[in-house]
Parts: C-alpha cells; structure tokens; sequence
C-alpha cells in the first residue's frame, strides 16, 4: 500500500563545505520550485559552514552535514571535528540517508558529483530508486576539461550511476554554449537522459542588502572573488590597479568572500585605507544588490558569477583561474568568443597597468544582452517544469510510510 499526500517534496543535495558556488545555486533553485508551487516543500542537504547566513523562503530549509575541506594536496579532512576523514565521511553518510529516508522526497536533485563526495550518496540514491523516487542529476554549464573530468569520472565509477540510478541529467547551461561532458564517452543510454535547461536567472531579494557604502554613491565596479578562498590574486591585482592609476574612471567595491583568511583581508584593508576610490567588505548574502547598482562586474568567473552577469546585464571583466580545474577558463573564454564579457589571463606578474587598462575598456564595454542567444536564463522555468513532470508522470511510489506498515 502507498499513502496518498496532497504536498510534493524536493531534496537537493550539495556537497561542497568551501565556496559559495554550489549552495547558492541550491537555494536559487529551491527558492523558484516554491515560489511556482505553493503545495511543494524544498530541503537542502549542505556541507557549507555558513549556509546559516542566508536567508530561507517559507518552505524551504536545510539540514547541514558536518563540514570537510579539501587540502592542497587534494586530500579531504574534516572541517571543525577532531574526527579522522572515514569517520566524518560515514557520519555524513548517515545523516544524508536517514534525512531522505524521513523525509521521503518526490523528487531528489544532486548537485554535480554524481555519487557525492567520496561516494556518500550511493546508498541513498538506490534506496530511493527501489521507492520510486525521481533522481536527477544537476550539472554546471562546464565541469573540467575532458583530460581532468574523464580519469576523474572513471575512477568514481560514475557510469553506472549515470546508466542505471539517474533518470535525468540536467545541465544548466546551452547546448550552444558547452557540452560539460565533451570529450568523456559517454552511452548512448546516458546521452538520451540528458536536457539542457539555460541559466539560472537570479533576482533582487526583497529584504534590504546588509552592506553600507561609506566612500561613495557614484557608479562603481563591484569586484567579486566569489567564496574568497581563492581570490587573492584577483583582488591585489585590482587594488595595484588604482594604487598605480589614480585617474581610472569609477570606483570600485571588492567583496572579499567569507573564506579569505582574515589575514589576508587585513592587508588589503590597509591598502586600500589609502585609496579614495576603492571600498571592500567581507561578505555580503544578498549580494544582488550590489550587483544590480554596478556599472561592471570584475570576477573569476564561477558559475553563479556568470548567472549574475547575464541575470543583471552587466559589462565584465572576468580574471579566471586555472588551478585546480580549468572551469573558470574554459567558460570564460567561450563566453568572450560569444561577445558575453571580455577576460584577462593572469600570466604570475599582476602588471596593475594592464589590470587599470582592462578596467578603463570596461566601461566601453557592451552589455551581455546584445548578444542573441535563445534560452539563455531559461533554466529555473525549465528545471520548474522538468520538477512538475516528473511529479506528474512518476508512477505510484512506495513511500515511507508503506516501507514502515509492510515491515509492521
């Protein structure tokens, strides 16, 4: 027997404990499934440490696992718990499957890693398939370049999961754009699940934004490092910028990103208390209104970055990193073969007038919307119906409260 609900239930999960990339893209995704659905609940499963900063729309929560980080020699180990990397790796585990055991979702999305870090949602993935629970598998417009994402995805073991688990691949990109599975070979049984959304278009919150610009009102670039984790070079580069050129035509605010060592931020603080034209804060949750108000955006270029840029219409200079993945680099540069933005390879010099160079063309720059591309922030409508369609087509599910009566 199977008990009939009159609500639907959305899962997604997001590994990630370091950036902002994956979890901002988990929130937007579950604040458009509810705003377009008032019988639909939307939980996240996130490894981020500050998730708890943001701001939730009824309807919509959370539950954080405990947190990992990876080290630069590209092992993990636990983030705050005295707690050796299996240990932690087995608590998540657990955590993830006894949530989506409870919470009996209709609909299980999983951000990028097809099995989770270190395969922790196996196990969750097949107990919710034998439920007949819809598992879909969200995918960023670019992954890596083939030569790192396919040894990667082989020694994951992510084809089967793919062939035998998913029922759906979604990428949030164009077709047009990039195919984030180019190079890897994939079956042609793979191939039919995938479905290419668009952008995600992000919005304008209706709460105020927490940041105060004391320096100035004028139109200003606002330079963005993302998490912050890995900003460094790209926010030096920019405040010797305007220490070398006091004449560049508008101010900049720099958002340094909550996980920039505060070290770090301190010496950038004490540059830039000598520079009448540039501003920085740490943090900012609702950083679409600085983004909205700006006159250009200078960044490296993630995923959620590039969504800003298109969702808001604004010239760009994007500054993408190479190290550990070409991700940044590879979307960047397709984006400014399109006539998207324009980009500025770091070469391991930060020459500041090459950088105030860039910044004076980018305000001749023109808009990303000049460039025709259909579909292109399509992608919350598309993943809302894909959502709906599969609420709609699944057949009668074995939901928990059956599992828990046929044991009784």
């Amino acid at each position: 027997m199977s008990d009939k609900r009159d609500d639907a239930r959305i899962l997604i999960y997001s590994h990630d404990s370091f950036g902002l990339g994956h979890l901002r893209r988990s929130r937007t995704i579950a604040h458009a499934l509810v705003g377009a659905n008032d019988k639909l609940s939307v939980l996240i499963l996130s490894g981020s440490p500050i998730i708890g900063s943001f701001d939730f729309r009824a309807r919509v929560d959370f539950v954080r696992v405990p947190g990992v980080i990876k080290l630069r020699n590209g092992e993990y180990t636990s983030l705050k718990l005295h707690l050796k990397i299996d240990q932690t790796m087995v608590l998540r585990g657990s955590i993830i499957q006894h949530t989506a055991d409870v919470f009996d979702p209709d609909v299980f999305i999983v951000d990028k890693e097809p099995l989770g870090l270190r395969g922790e949602v196996r196990e969750t993935l097949e107990m919710l398939k034998k439920r007949g629970t819809h598992l879909a598998l969200g995918l960023r417009d670019v992954m890596d370049e083939p030569a790192q994402l396919r040894p990667e995805w082989e020694r994951k073991n992510v084809m089967p999961a793919l062939s035998e688990l998913y029922d759906d691949i979604w990428v949030y990109g164009l077709p047009q754009f990039y195919d984030p599975m180019a190079g890897v070979d994939i079956p042609e049984v793979v191939r039919r699940k995938i479905v290419y959304t668009g952008y995600l278009r992000n919005w304008v919150p209706d709460v105020s934004s927490p940041s105060t610009l004391s320096k100035f009102d004028d139109p200003y670039f606002l330079v963005t490092a993302g998490g912050g984790g890995d900003g460094e070079n790209l926010i030096d580069w920019v405040i010797s910028a305007y220490e070398c050129d006091r004449n560049i035509p508008l101010p900049s605010v720099i958002v340094f990103g909550p996980f920039m060592h505060s070290d770090i931020q301190e010496r950038f603080q004490a540059r830039i208390a000598n520079l009448p034209n540039v501003e920085a804060i740490t943090f900012d949750s609702h950083i679409e209104h600085l983004v909205s108000e700006a006159a250009g955006i200078v960044a490296m270029g993630g995923y959620n970055t590039f969504c800003d840029i298109l969702s808001f219409d604004k010239p760009s200079l994007i500054v993408p990193r190479t190290k550990p993945r070409m991700e940044q680099y590879i979307r960047a540069a397709r984006a400014k073969e399109l006539g998207l933005l324009s980009m500025l390879q770091y070469d391991g010099r930060k020459d500041p007038t090459r950088m105030a160079t860039a910044l004076r063309q980018l305000t001749q720059q023109r808009r990303p919307s000049t460039v025709i591309l259909p579909g292109l922030l399509d992608g919350l409508d598309n993943v809302n119906r894909l959502v709906m369609k599969s609420l709609t087509d699944r057949p009668l599910r074995q939901s928990a409260l059956a599992v828990v009566n046929q044991k009784s």
